[in-house]
């Protein structure tokens, strides 16, 4: 086993075989934090925005903040129910992708797999931003360097994904309910500090909200209406991350559909009772929150500027500050949780891309490579690609929430509306056929589910549109763009190869002739080895080929030739510019015009070397040589390997690491039990 082996070893453990797949599935209390942790970590950070929007408003535009929030849980409880329908409709693994296609056809799929795409880049970009910049408040050493360890984590993330769904989402699951337990349990303490009269202020309480420009005085119903749609929008990133259950079924264990289908009635009940359980304490404890670029619009009580270097925490910083003001452990857990989970939360996307990419790449739309499973049955190169274009992201924006998030939630909700369109077809298709009355009442509720939710995230769409466009939003659609045209180039070439390799009539016909060169540099092993095989083949004409490059080494070979009596002509080609590709080039095409209907088989012999930087010292005529036959008609390249002893001791190494038994190999069923062998694999 080589270095490389071993490091990829350490980092993503032994390979599985396929027929362990069955291993790698879920449980619902491994898939909950696995596919959940997205849309839960959004509770983070979606109030914030939420408050930032309304604050321009000034302090009684908060007023608004818990009925947006009770719109915002509306919305994300109907998704839900829509998507519960889906996972039971198509289980295996398509999502919204595989709905568009089927009901609505294959551009409506592709827009669906390029808006997901994007959002699955873009939720790892804002997850992982928005965790360092909460680090940052704290570490000292991550200030100033938020991108750069963002991206470290990215790195970080991939390696845990590409050791395996199952590996990565039991790493994940103890943050991840402890995020729940702390936000949930704030919020019990909360209520019941607030129904006894002990519940504090927030630190922010004691500052003074001063209007943005623009809105001082009294505001009009338009642009009321305008502010609160934008409360709105920013607040519906809390639905973020709903639909990777809905690509993910497959990685569930059996029943997979009710699986899926009680993770997200799980996922639906606990985001809405955090995200209620924050706004609400945030608007009873006087909650004062801005952009951390418009701090100066927040006063001290005396009404002078705020203290140079005035922190800003979080929401639910300062709200967990001040409701365990008298149990620190509680306020250090809860927010030592939202770090993590923030972090974690981009798990969602790995989860979710490289599946997602799979069925594209299946279905002809991605390069077939993202469709095979690594070493640990994950799909390593989707995973990879995921981490790449997220780090791009990441070093562009510079690790900024505030500018990502302007991106965000787009994608997300084009593929939520084609999703429930292609439901109501469906569900409107099968009834024209279904005739039992009970199952039918069953279609007719679920279609009625999806037309709400078609209604809702339509409205939700065009006001994130609207409000979002000019803010950054356009960069998103864009970007969706672009994975659009790259799909249907890529499934238009798919298209037309498979449509030149059919198999015709003339396909079967034997060439009239075979026309065979063997390639001559001198007269040794694998020169002769490279003969017996060419004879071997039984061609109509067999010939040596000598290029000319130094007269005398030329002059050496011939009269060696001759002196072995070798059975076989050896053309010798003049190359007075010492080139040795060009010439044997145009000679083949010249022997394959002579004959058009006939095929030239090139014999090229070859070193099999033991060391990677042997490598470098041979073959390297042989792999130029190759390279520019291959793309000449009618010719036939054959490489005639010898092995040199290095390669030999090299195989014998590989075999030796093959068959020697480590520990745990019995027990896992590797081996078996051989008694007339030691522990370490001799024969006793």
């Amino acid at each position: 086993m080589g270095v490389s082996d071993v490091l990829k070893r350490v980092l993503l453990g032994r390979k599985l075989r396929s027929t362990q797949l069955g291993e790698t599935l879920l449980p619902k209390r491994i898939a909950l934090p696995v596919f959940a942790s997205d849309a839960l970590s959004s509770v983070a950070y979606a109030p914030d925005e939420v408050f930032i929007m309304l604050s321009v408003a000034g302090v009684t535009a908060y007023a608004w903040s818990w009925k947006i929030a009770i719109l915002v849980a509306v919305v994300m409880l109907t998704v839900v129910a829509s998507y519960r329908q889906n996972v039971h409709a198509y289980p295996s693994g398509g999502g919204d992708y595989e709905v568009a296609t089927v009901n609505l056809g294959k551009t409506a799929g592709t827009t669906v797999a390029s808006a997901l795409l994007v959002d699955y880049v873009l939720t790892v970009a804002v997850s992982i931003s928005s965790g360092v910049q909460n680090a940052a408040s704290a570490i000292g050493f991550v200030s100033g360097h938020e991108a750069f360890w963002a991206s470290v984590l990215v790195l970080v993330l991939a390696a845990l994904n590409l050791r395996g769904v199952r590996e990565s989402g039991t790493f994940f699951a103890i943050p991840t309910y402890g995020f729940m337990v702390g936000v949930i349990g704030m919020g019990l303490w909360g209520l019941v500090r607030d129904l006894t009269g002990t519940l504090p202020d927030v630190e922010s309480a004691q500052y003074h909200l001063i209007k943005a420009p623009g809105y001082e005085g009294h505001i009009t119903s338009l642009a009321l209406v305008f502010l609160l749609a934008r409360a709105f929008s920013s607040g519906c990133a809390a639905l973020t991350g709903v639909e990777a259950i809905s690509n993910g079924v497959p990685a569930f264990r059996k029943p997979k559909s009710r699986n899926a289908a009680t993770t997200l009635l799980l996922l639906g009940t606990i985001a809405v009772t955090m995200l209620m359980s924050i706004i609400l304490l945030a608007r009873t404890m006087n909650l004062k929150f801005v952009d951390k670029n418009d701090l100066d619009r927040l006063r001290q009580a005396d009404g002078s500027p705020l203290p140079t270097g005035y922190d800003e925490h979080t929401v639910i910083a300062q709200i967990a500050r001040a409701v365990f003001n008298n149990f620190t452990p509680g306020f250090y857990f809860v927010i030592a949780m939202t770090g993590i989970i923030l972090v974690l939360a981009a798990n969602t996307a790995f989860n979710g891309f490289p599946v997602l990419a799979s069925i594209l790449a299946r279905d002809g739309h991605l390069p077939r490579q993202l469709s095979s499973r690594g070493d640990r049955l994950a799909y390593s190169n989707g995973i990879l690609i995921l981490a790449f274009m997220a780090i791009a992201l990441i070093i562009a924006f510079d690790a900024e929430v505030t500018r990502l998030i302007q991106l965000y939630i787009v994608g997300v909700f084009v593929s939520f509306n084609l999703s429930q369109l292609g439901m109501i077809r469906h569900w409107t298709r099968h009834l024209k056929t279904e005739t039992d009355p009970t199952v039918r009442r069953r279609m007719f509720r679920s279609r009625a589910i999806n037309t709400f939710g078609l209604g809702m995230t339509a409205v939700v769409l065009v006001v994130v549109l609207l409000t979002k466009f000019l803010a950054g939003a356009w960069i998103a659609i864009l970007a969706m763009g672009v994975f659009f045209m790259i799909m249907r180039a890529i499934g238009k070439h798919y298209d037309n190869v498979g449509d030149e390799l059919m198999v015709e009539a003339d396909d079967q016909v034997l060439p009239t002739r075979v026309h065979s060169i063997v390639l001559v540099s001198k007269v040794h092993k694998p020169t002769m080895r490279a003969l017996a095989y060419a004879k071997a083949s039984r061609p109509n004409v067999l010939e040596a080929v000598l290029v000319d490059a130094d007269s005398a080494s030329t002059a050496q070979i011939l009269e060696e030739w001759d002196e072995r009596r070798i059975d076989v002509p050896l053309k010798v080609l003049y190359s007075p510019y010492r080139e040795i590709i060009r010439p044997i080039v145009e000679y083949v095409r010249s022997v394959r015009d002579a004959n058009p209907r006939g095929v030239v088989a090139v014999y090229i012999p070859e070193y099999v070397v033991g060391h990677w930087w042997e490598q470098v010292l041979h073959n390297q005529t042989a792999l130029r040589l190759k390279g520019r036959l291959l793309f000449t008609a009618g010719v036939m390249v054959t490489s005639v390997p010898y092995q040199l002893r290095s390669s030999v001791a090299a195989r014998q190494r590989a075999e030796r690491s093959v068959d020697q038994v480590r520990a745990g190999d019995v027990r896992r069923g590797r081996v078996r039990h051989d008694p007339t062998r030691d522990r370490a694999g001799e024969v006793r």
